[in-house]
């Protein structure tokens, strides 16, 4: 039995966070921070719940039980096979994927050429140079710990941690009121809430095979060491992603103080960040959003090309990594924009049913003599979820929608709790007619 040295380990939490950190999750720290100004720390307590707890514990829950497939058996075959297909193809080349390049370009390439450069063309060139990079990294997911654990992640740190030293050092008008009135009511649900949104709660459930892969590939060949250095990096990588957000809130705070008005966290960024260092600033900001987006690039173009090559082996995994690649280019040069309007709907589907998988593998340990409550959860908390989207797209009767939204927390999008509590309740009544898994 072999075991990972202290540095391995921390080299494999430096790759998961990699994997984790993107651009949405540079985006919404600050964004958080500027619009809840003086309230920022209540603000990230619940952020921290969201963005970082919740990845964190769906990496455990994974890898305690021994991958999303064999987590969501305890659902289904059927719902299994279905919810990760389509967990994998909504972070991957049908949103996340695509966003890396598209998201990157902007902060990278337009700040840096005049307005009458033909930025269709430069966007084109940049997303295939940006995906060339990444497929070619991608196509050694066992490397990846040497490529972004050792490289490129201490090489982001470093550029976020320059960026907060000088917001300590350059005098800036401190933290403001908050600009938003939902900070202002409440700052920790809404900071939950906009925590949320970084996806990485899905993200968690399909990154642990690479980690694991890359165990395996450093010697650890038994399934139960294979898993707790798997939740050990899990850790890791949350308090990495802790301290990241603490920075990057702090940064944001500071900007909404000296520029308030701004929109998103990108803008917030984009303000202060050449305020504090001139052109250079732009520079560094540039290098730390396509560093960050290349990360994940790489890190999603792994982990859909190991599924899909584990459940169609008639392509190979460099197979599927070639064509995610390919299709991710096209959407990002070509229909971002409607991808994003048509996945919305989706990921307010699955993401419910993601944190209710979660919940109840972390008390498996009890539910797993009852079985008929992972159905049960799952159905009431999908039907609702479903309902719930249905709503916001404006197709469900006036009096359901009425009933829906009289819910709790039905204002907050959190009203498919309560509906997911009903479904554990009957599930712990029904009568038990399958063994346990």
């Amino acid at each position: 039995m072999k075991k990972l040295s202290g540095r391995v380990q921390l080299l494999l939490g430096f790759t998961l966070f990699s994997m984790f950190f993107g651009a949405g999750n540079l985006i919404f720290p600050p964004g958080v921070g500027a619009q809840a100004g003086n309230l920022t720390w209540l603000a990230m307590v619940g952020m921290a719940v969201s963005a970082v707890g919740l990845p964190v514990l769906g990496v455990v829950a994974v890898a305690r039980a021994g991958g999303l497939d064999a987590l969501g058996n305890r659902v289904h075959p059927f719902f299994s096979r279905m919810f990760t297909i389509v967990a994998y193809l909504a972070i991957g080349p049908c949103l996340a994927i695509p966003r890396t390049a598209s998201t990157s370009f902007e902060m990278a390439v337009p700040p840096f050429v005049g307005p009458d450069a033909p930025i269709g063309l430069l966007q084109l060139l940049y997303s295939l140079v940006f995906f060339s990079l990444a497929l070619a990294v991608a196509l050694r997911p066992e490397k990846l710990t040497d490529r972004l654990g050792r490289i490129l992640c201490p090489i982001l740190l470093v550029l976020i941690v320059v960026t907060f030293v000088g917001s300590l050092l350059v005098p800036l008008k401190g933290y403001g009121p908050p600009q938003s009135e939902l900070y202002a009511a409440a700052p920790v649900a809404r900071g939950f809430l906009d925590g949320y949104q970084t996806m990485d709660t899905i993200a968690a459930l399909v990154f642990g095979i690479i980690i694991a892969l890359n165990t395996r590939a450093r010697g650890v060949e038994e399934d139960g060491d294979v898993v707790r250095c798997t939740v050990r990096a899990g850790w890791m990588a949350g308090v990495l992603l802790l301290a990241v957000y603490a920075m990057l809130a702090h940064i944001g705070a500071l900007s909404g103080g000296a520029f308030p008005g701004a929109t998103n966290g990108a803008v917030v960024l984009t303000n202060l960040v050449p305020a504090l260092f001139g052109t250079p600033g732009s520079v560094l900001l540039a290098a730390i959003f396509v560093i960050a987006c290349f990360n994940v690039c790489v890190g999603l173009i792994s982990s859909c090309s190991e599924y899909f090559n584990v459940i169609c082996p008639k392509l190979s995994y460099r197979a599927w990594a070639v064509l995610f690649a390919a299709v991710s280019m096209l959407i990002a040069n070509a229909g971002l924009d409607l991808i994003l309007r048509v996945s919305v709907p989706v990921l307010s589907i699955i993401y419910p049913a993601a944190i209710a998988l979660i919940a109840l593998a972390l008390f498996h340990r009890w539910l797993g003599r009852r079985p008929l409550v992972y159905p049960a959860t799952i159905l009431f908390t999908g039907v609702a979820s479903i309902l719930y989207t249905m709503g916001d797209l404006g197709v469900l009767p006036m009096a359901l929608a009425r009933f829906l939204g009289a819910l709790p927390l039905a204002a907050q999008g959190l009203g498919w709790l309560l509906p997911a509590l009903v479904g554990v309740v009957v599930g712990l009544l029904l009568p038990q007619g399958r063994k346990k898994t």
